[in-house]
Parts: C-alpha cells; structure tokens; sequence
C-alpha cells in the first residue's frame, strides 16, 4: 500500500503560502544574506544556540573566538578551557565536549578544519557528512549550509516549529526530520532565508508560546490556531 505524504494534504496551496510570505516581508522587512561566512563558525554558533538565548549564545561564541583566534587553537586545547570560555551560554559543561569532539572528529576525517568544499558538494552529500556528527540535527546542519552557503535548506527552529503547526503547515505530532522535508517543500527555495528569519521575528514579539499576539498577527488569516479559538 503506498504511503500518503502528508504534504498532499495541506490545505495551504503555493498563492497562499505567497502571501504568507508577503504579508511577513510588509512587517519585517527583506533580511540580507550575510556573504562569506565561515562554515565552521556558523556550525559551532549553532551548536552555541541550542537551548538557550540568542543573547546568550552569541556572548559565548564571541568569547570563544577571542580565546581562541582559529579553530585549530581550540581543537588542541583542554576541554575545560572551552568550556570556561562558552560559560555564559549555558550547558558548557556538555557543549564543550561537543565542540572538542566535533573539532577532532573533522580533522580526522578531513585532514584539516576547513569545510568549504560542502559549497560544491551534492546536496545530499553535505547534509549526510553535517548530520553524522553527534549533537548535529536536522537544524544546525539547515543553518550552515543556508548561512554558509544559502544552499536550499530551511532551518526550523523552536519558533517555526510552533509557527507552523499553528499555522497548520505541519502537523501537530511531526519529528523534526519530518517538518524540514514538509517546509522544504512548501517555500520556495529563493525564499529560504527571508521566511527563516521573519518566521523567528514573529515567533518573538508576536506568535509567543503563550499569550500570542494573535490580534496584531500579520498571519492571523492564515492561522488554524486562530480560527479554532475565535
């Protein structure tokens, strides 16, 4: 018996999920894709998000990197001194190690730090070689290969998650693996980036976990959420 894909079943078609991603563009804005990014950095900033603020992930990816001016420098050094640098993070305990291991790990695999040869590498390819570290899903390899690169991937993170049940463009009980395949399918590559970043500005001042904003919500026709408890 064949398998039904749950994206035949979504009731958004493309004309809707083009103005879902005109009506975020009125709001916030076109975001700009940051031009030459190093990947690694992006991965390990990434691994630093995890489980914690914006804020706080990016004092303690700053701190790392005046510790430690390349990755090489970090990948020889103890675990604790990692860990001392990223402390303001959260979790540095775990995430150092993480780091340490994910350093070694690409070094010997690659002979060296550098991972730009994922720019021309088949799509496929890149994502299995991010994913087959330990600590690395579905979102951070998104994130660097989108960040790094702007390959077409889209990242999902806690925001689009709730994002896009409410919305009704994933279901309620989605792995995460899952909701990447269904999101990719649903906007358009060349609109990657925009909709990941408007999609977080909204998950944060508007569609909250609790109490959303639902009357000053940009998307609010589109939303099930919405419609079921108007």
């Amino acid at each position: 018996m064949m398998k039904r894909d749950p994206a035949s079943d979504n009731p958004h078609n493309s004309e809707s999920i083009s103005y879902i991603i005109q009506n975020l563009r009125a709001v916030y804005g076109e975001p700009a894709l940051k031009r030459g990014l190093d990947p690694l950095d992006v991965l390990i900033e990434t691994i630093l998000s995890q489980s914690t603020t914006n804020a706080n992930s990016g004092r303690a990816f700053e701190s790392l990197k005046r510790r430690f001016p390349t990755w090489e420098l970090a990948r020889r050094a103890r675990v604790s001194s990692i860990e001392a640098a990223i402390r303001s993070g959260g979790l540095a305990r775990q995430k150092s190690v993480r780091i340490k291991q994910l350093l070694n790990e690409i070094h010997e695999r690659r002979g060296s730090l550098d991972l730009s040869f994922l720019e021309t590498a088949p799509l496929d390819e890149a994502k299995h070689f991010l994913a087959s570290f330990k600590g690395v899903g579905p979102k951070t390899v998104a994130c660097t290969l989108l960040f790094a690169f702007n390959l077409p991937v889209f990242p999902i993170d806690i925001h689009i998650f709730r994002i896009a049940r409410r919305l009704g463009l994933i279901p309620q009980r989605c792995s995460d693996e899952e909701a990447h395949r269904l999101m990719d399918k649903l906007i358009p590559r060349k609109r990657y980036y925009e909709v990941h970043i408007n999609l977080i500005r909204l998950g944060r001042k508007i569609c909250r976990p609790r109490d959303p904003l639902c009357e000053q919500c940009c998307l609010v026709e589109y939303c099930e959420f919405y419609q079921g408890s108007a």
